[in-house]
C-alpha cells in the first residue's frame, strides 16, 4: 500500500484536487462568470511565466491559505474561499513542479471576486476624490459654479459623472497587460524580476490608472458627454491607450530582470503534509460554507421600528417602507451604494455625518430628477460603526452578529 501511495501520489492529488474543485462547483462558476478571461489568464501566466525557485514557497502559500479558510470559516465568505481554492491549485502545481510566478500570482488575486469587493466599497468615494480634483484644476478656465460631490455646476448647468463609470475593467486590463510585459521581458531576458520590481511596477501602473481616469473625467466635462453613448466609451479607450498603455510601453524599458534563472535547484519532492493539511483545511471550510446561516437579524432590534409592517426580501435582506421613508436591515455584506446605483441612482455625494453624537454614514442620489437622502450604519453589540472592516473583524474574533441599517427618504431625516 505505501509503495503504491509514493508511485502515484501525483495522480492521488490531482484526483482529490480535481474532487475539492467539483465540491466548490457553484462558488467556482460565479467567479467564472464575472471573470472568466482573467482568471483563465492567470492559471496560462502562471504555467508559462513560473520560474525554477529555491525558496520555499510551501510555508508562506499553506499561511496564507490558513489565514484565508479562517476567514471563510468564520464570515461565510465565498469570494474568500474561491480565492483560496485559487491559492490551492498554485500550492500543488508549485509543489510538483517547484516553479513559481509571482507575477502570476498578483493577477490570482487580482482577478478574484474578492478584489472586485473591495474595488465596488471605494469607488464612490474614489470618483468624488477625482472629481475634486478635477474642480481645482478647472475652476480658474472655465466657469464652474460650484462641485457637489460628484456633480459639477457649469452656467447653470449641472454635469454627473456617473460613479458607476470608475473603468474597474480598465484598471485590471491596465495591470494585466502589465503582468504579460513582464513575464515576456523574464521569458526573453532567460532571468526573472525580484518581487520590488515587481511591486513598483504596479504601483507605476496603478498611477497611471489614477491619470488616465483623471483626464478621462476632464475629457467628459470639456465635451459635455457623461452618458453613456459611442463617444463616452471612445473617450475612455483613448485616455486609456494614451494615458496607461503607451507609458507602460515606454517604462518598461526601464525594468530589465536581474536575477538568474536557476537551474539546479531542490529535489522535486513535496511536502506531503503540507499538501494535505492544505486540502484538508479546504475540505473543512467546503462543507461549513455549504451550511445556511442563521443572519438574526431582527433580534435586539431598537422598537421604533415597526417590524410588523416589514417584509423579507430574501433571508439576508428585511425592508420595512413608510410613509416618510423606506428602511432596510440587512447583512453586513450588502452596501448600500452598490445596491443603489445598481437600481439606476446617481451618488451625489457620500460623506460620514454625526447624528444623535454617533457617526453614520451618509449618502445624497438622485434618480429620475428626485433626490434622495440616504443614512446607514453597521450594529453590532447595540453599537454603531462606519467601517466595514471594523465590523468584520469583530464578527471574525469574537463571532458577534452585525447587521446593517440603510434609512431613505425624499428629506433630511433629523
Amino acid at each position: 500500500m505505501e509503495r503504491f501511495l509514493t508511485l502515484h501520489k501525483k495522480a492521488l492529488i490531482l484526483f482529490a484536487l480535481v474532487c475539492l474543485l467539483a465540491l466548490n462547483y457553484p462558488i467556482i462558476i460565479t467567479a467564472l462568470d464575472s471573470n472568466l478571461f482573467g482568471i483563465i489568464f492567470s492559471i496560462v501566466l502562471f504555467i508559462i511565466g513560473g520560474r525554477k525557485t529555491n525558496l520555499k514557497m510551501s510555508y508562506p502559500l499553506l499561511a496564507i491559505l490558513i489565514i484565508l479558510e479562517y476567514i471563510s470559516f468564520q464570515l461565510h465568505t465565498k469570494s474568500v474561499h474561491f480565492l483560496a481554492l485559487s491559492i490551492l491549485v498554485c500550492f500543488v502545481y508549485y509543489s510538483f513542479t517547484r516553479k513559481f510566478s509571482f507575477i502570476a500570482f498578483i493577477c490570482v488575486i487580482l482577478f478574484s471576486s474578492i478584489f472586485n469587493t473591495f474595488f465596488n466599497y471605494l469607488t464612490v468615494e474614489i470618483k468624488q476624490t477625482l472629481c475634486y480634483g478635477v474642480y481645482l484644476s478647472l475652476k480658474n478656465f472655465i466657469p464652474i459654479t460650484k462641485i457637489e460631490g460628484v456633480n459639477f455646476y457649469i452656467n447653470n448647468a449641472k454635469i454627473t459623472i456617473d460613479t458607476a463609470c470608475m473603468g474597474l475593467s480598465m484598471f485590471k486590463t491596465g495591470l494585466l497587460f502589465g503582468a504579460f510585459l513582464l513575464t515576456f521581458e523574464e521569458r526573453k531576458q532567460q532571468k526573472y524580476f525580484n518581487i520590488k520590481q515587481i511591486s513598483l511596477f504596479c504601483i507605476l501602473i496603478i498611477t497611471l490608472n489614477i491619470i488616465s481616469n483623471y483626464f478621462r473625467i476632464i475629457t467628459l466635462i470639456l465635451f459635455d458627454c457623461t452618458k453613456e453613448n459611442t463617444l463616452h466609451y471612445t473617450i475612455g479607450l483613448l485616455c486609456f491607450v494614451f494615458y496607461q498603455i503607451l507609458p507602460i510601453l515606454y517604462l518598461i524599458r526601464f525594468f530589465k530582470p536581474k536575477k538568474e534563472e536557476l537551474i539546479n535547484t531542490n529535489s522535486s519532492k513535496f511536502a506531503i503534509v503540507s499538501i494535505i493539511t492544505g486540502f484538508a483545511i479546504v475540505l473543512m471550510t467546503s462543507f461549513e460554507i455549504k451550511k445556511e446561516q442563521q443572519h438574526n437579524l431582527l433580534e435586539n432590534l431598537d422598537h421604533s421600528y415597526n417590524i410588523q409592517k416589514g417584509s423579507w426580501i430574501n433571508s439576508e435582506v428585511f425592508k420595512i417602507a413608510t410613509p416618510e421613508k423606506l428602511i432596510y436591515i440587512k447583512t453586513p455584506a450588502h452596501n448600500p451604494l452598490i445596491c443603489w446605483t445598481g437600481t439606476g441612482y446617481k451618488i451625489i455625494e457620500s460623506k460620514i455625518i454625526s447624528r444623535n453624537n454617533e457617526k453614520i454614514s451618509f449618502v445624497k442620489m438622485e434618480k429620475n430628477g428626485v433626490q434622495y437622502f440616504s443614512y446607514w450604519w453597521y450594529e453590532c453589540d447595540n453599537k454603531k460603526y462606519t467601517s466595514l472592516v471594523e465590523v468584520l473583524l469583530i464578527k471574525l474574533f469574537y463571532n458577534k452578529s452585525a447587521r446593517l441599517i440603510n434609512e431613505t427618504s425624499r428629506t433630511k431625516l433629523t
